[in-house]
């Protein structure tokens, strides 16, 4: 089907469900697309339950996350069956529990770990982060450095993804906090993504000891939180870092239609919830507006939204034709997208149909594409190129 039709389907899809006029705005808008082809799976593991992240070290293991509280160590193609001691008590609960991981960038020499986390009750939580160094087969010395300043209630929208930056700044995404009718300040939560006093939201620059990070854009700014470097955003769970020109990319959940692909600018407002392709779950628009001066529009948006979770920049030569293209996982449909750019600007797209729930999605030292399926018996699958281009 061209691609011009499927838009069109698409939109006319869209403006049947909300009962109202398609969207229009500058955001390119992904419906249904191709299969992309020359490649196909390999099991590495299986039993993880419910797994959200992975991370190689510098020995070539990797640890994952379960969602449950547990650490695990995969070591030479086989998961270790006793979980890394020493691990933070976490909330698990609806969305929430044990989350990313990431490395410290000297971790060969400092062996440190962080990891972002749900604590507290059912009616009063917050995402967190900790630091502890891995010695044998137990985190140690392990502090929460960063806490989300304010509670909420319920177990939506966390975040929360890590990614280290070339300057050692360590960006860290945290949710809006929920949909209607979860409620902060007498308002809807979600509403807190565009105050830039609350950490609701929001895209996080810390130190490594998980301070605002020297020079945040709006450390100066009265009433604001010096930790923020960007806002409105409903519930970042993909990030991802083009090494050679340095632009951070970032998939996020839109409500019921209006998933975005985002180009992360320190200082920028990405518009949740007053500028959004958005529907409310109940049926009508979040907002009227899709673009305003002043706020930074989406380079893609997926209507319907296919619920992205794990973003991944393959800069390896594995995949013939392949290279420079991003990578997003879909929860909803079981897919993974390969989202081709020109710069900075999407030109392409096709799908790789997993199977099951894609939680994650990394690029391993090997060059290879990795993908963690959110299951209750979870697997770590490799994707590898099967003859032919892709």
């Amino acid at each position: 089907m061209r691609p011009s039709l499927v838009l069109a389907l698409t939109l006319l899809a869209w403006s049947q469900i909300a009962g109202c006029a398609p969207p229009s705005g500058p955001a390119p808008i992904s419906g249904e697309v191709a299969e992309a082809r020359g490649w196909r799976l390999e099991t590495v593991v299986a039993g993880l339950e419910h797994p959200w992240s992975i991370a190689w070290l510098p020995d070539g293991s990797a640890l994952i996350t379960e969602r449950p509280g547990r650490l695990r160590v995969l070591r030479d193609g086989r998961l270790d069956p006793q979980p890394i001691a020493g691990v933070p008590q976490v909330l698990a609960y609806g969305q929430g529990g044990l989350l990313d991981l990431a490395p410290h960038p000297d971790f060969a020499d400092n062996a440190l770990v962080y990891l972002t986390f749900s604590e507290g009750t059912q009616d009063a939580n917050r995402t967190a982060l900790a630091r502890g160094r891995l010695q044998g087969h137990r985190l140690e010395d392990v502090q929460v450095i960063f806490r989300n300043a304010d509670t909420k209630a319920g177990g939506q929208h966390f975040g929360s993804r890590l990614l280290w930056l070339p300057d050692g700044s360590l960006l860290m995404s945290i949710g809006d906090g929920g949909n209607p009718p979860v409620a902060f300040a007498g308002a809807n939560i979600r509403n807190q993504a565009q105050n830039p006093g609350t950490h609701f939201g929001k895209v996080l620059r810390l130190t490594q000891d998980g301070k605002p990070f020297p020079g945040n854009p709006m450390a100066d700014q009265p009433g604001a939180r010096p930790e923020v470097w960007t806002l409105g955003h409903r519930n970042i769970q993909g990030l991802a870092l083009d090494p050679k020109t340095g632009r951070v990319w970032a998939t996020e959940h839109g409500s019921r239609g209006g998933d975005e692909l985002n180009l992360i600018t320190g200082g920028g407002n990405y518009g949740w919830p007053l500028v959004t392709y958005s529907l409310e779950y109940s049926g009508p628009r979040v907002s009227q507006e899709t673009s305003r001066p002043g706020f930074v529009d989406p380079k893609l948006v997926w209507v319907p939204s296919k619920a992205p979770s794990g973003l991944a920049y393959n800069g390896g030569d594995r995949y013939p034709g392949w290279g420079g293209n991003l990578f997003s996982g879909a929860l909803k449909f079981g897919q993974v997208r390969r989202i081709a750019l020109d710069g900075e600007r999407v030109v392409g797209e096709d799908k790789l149909s997993i199977g099951a729930r894609v939680r994650d999605l990394r690029q391993g030292p090997d060059g290879y594409l990795y993908v963690l399926t959110d299951e209750q018996d979870g697997r770590l699958l490799r994707i590898v190129p099967d003859g032919g281009r892709p």
